[in-house]
């Protein structure tokens, strides 16, 4: 049953970039928001089904590869101090810094220690009243209803040593960022449907009025993508700019009306800084009204650390859509998963690492061309 239901998949797959094919008139770019979805992407070989008039780049999807530097030495601030307990998911301990990564700090002697949900940071400062416990709150508006709940118990269950350290960031925001640049040629977005299940697709809506851009809500397996790629192809060649919602089983316009409530209580739009994009406005969520006392910037006062990026990484260019992964000089040379310059290289739905795993650049190179390991 798994191979007929798997071969009916491929079938489909192949019809739908066989129409996508007969449609295309001319060269259109499109941009996947989602890191999973460029991870499944460059896995399964997608982009090399399509035709060469349609050409996917890589966008600011992933968490991990969008917090910025200053972001992860405040995180190194504070988990190196003694009777702290710095609690994370394990995507973000390998991130760099500007000197090393937190399993470096854990090596150094600090208590580091990777969680599966920042409920279970709670359940550790409560078992541990005299120490401080932070976990790192960091994502999209994925991450942050369960973020919001973990603070919201702390507060009702008087938790008093712990506490978030926040980078969460809002997608639409960084869409307009790019789409007003003046290098952009993004003409059509793969919107994160685990995003839009959250929030919905609604604050889409004017982004594709305002810049004649189709957005297509979209989710993760390989026939999920590649109808989102003949969605927005058909939109692009009719001229339309709309938002559609490809992935239905799971998205609402309007979103899930008991996790932005929860958001909207515990946190407030506030200014973010992001790893390849710069400073944006209202972009983030920060911590608001009675729940600021769990800010951990504040608690250990390190909102005054500054940081530059790399400036051998060339992440930024890639997080924007400008370059892909294999066309910085420094992959698979001087970053590579084991030293990574940036963020993309680490994380699991980094497009570095993504090409990395899937297509490493071959040994001879001198094209600059990819092939599979």
């Amino acid at each position: 049953m798994k191979f007929r239901d798997e071969y009916r998949e491929g079938a489909a797959a192949r019809e739908c970039a066989s129409a996508i094919s007969r449609i295309a008139t001319r060269r259109w770019t499109l941009m996947e928001v989602c890191g999973g979805q460029t991870n499944a992407i460059v896995r399964h070989g997608l982009d090399q089904l399509l035709p060469e008039a349609v050409d996917l780049v890589h966008g600011p999807g992933c968490p991990v590869c969008v917090t910025p530097v200053e972001i992860i030495d405040k995180a190194h601030a504070i988990a190196g101090r003694d009777g702290v307990i710095f609690c994370s998911f394990g995507d973000m301990l390998r991130v760099p810094g500007s000197n090393g990564d937190l399993l470096g700090v854990r090596a150094l002697g600090a208590d580091v220690r990777v969680v599966y949900s920042p409920l279970d940071a709670v359940r550790i400062a409560q078992a541990n009243s005299e120490k401080q416990v932070v976990f790192f709150a960091v994502g999209f508006e994925t991450t942050a209803p369960a973020n919001a709940m973990a603070a919201k118990r702390a507060l009702d269950e008087n938790v008093e040593n712990f506490s978030l350290l926040t980078s969460h960031v809002l997608v639409p925001p960084a869409l307009e960022a790019i789409l007003g640049a003046a290098e952009n040629r993004v003409q059509a977005f793969l919107a994160a449907g685990h995003v839009c299940t959250i929030m919905g697709f609604e604050e889409y809506e004017p982004l594709a009025a305002k810049y004649g851009v189709p957005i297509v809500v979209t989710g993760f397996e390989p026939l999920d993508i590649l109808q989102g790629v003949l969605m927005c192809v058909l939109q692009l060649e009719a001229g339309r700019a709309e938002v559609e919602n490809q992935y239905a089983r799971s998205v609402r316009r309007t979103g899930n009306a008991a996790a932005i409530a929860l958001l909207r209580d515990v946190f407030e739009v506030v200014g973010r800084k992001w790893r390849g994009l710069g400073a944006l406005p209202r972009s983030g969520l920060g911590l608001r009204g009675r729940y600021r006392v769990l800010d951990a910037e504040r608690r250990f006062g390190v909102e005054g650390i500054e940081a530059t990026e790399s400036s051998e990484c060339r992440s930024g260019l890639v997080l924007r859509g400008q370059i892909k992964p294999a066309e910085c000089a420094s992959f698979g040379a001087g970053c590579t998963p084991e030293t990574p310059l940036g963020a993309p290289m680490v994380s699991d739905e980094g497009a570095c690492a993504a090409y990395f795993r899937y297509r490493r650049r071959s040994a001879v190179g001198t094209s600059g061309s990819l092939e599979t390991p």
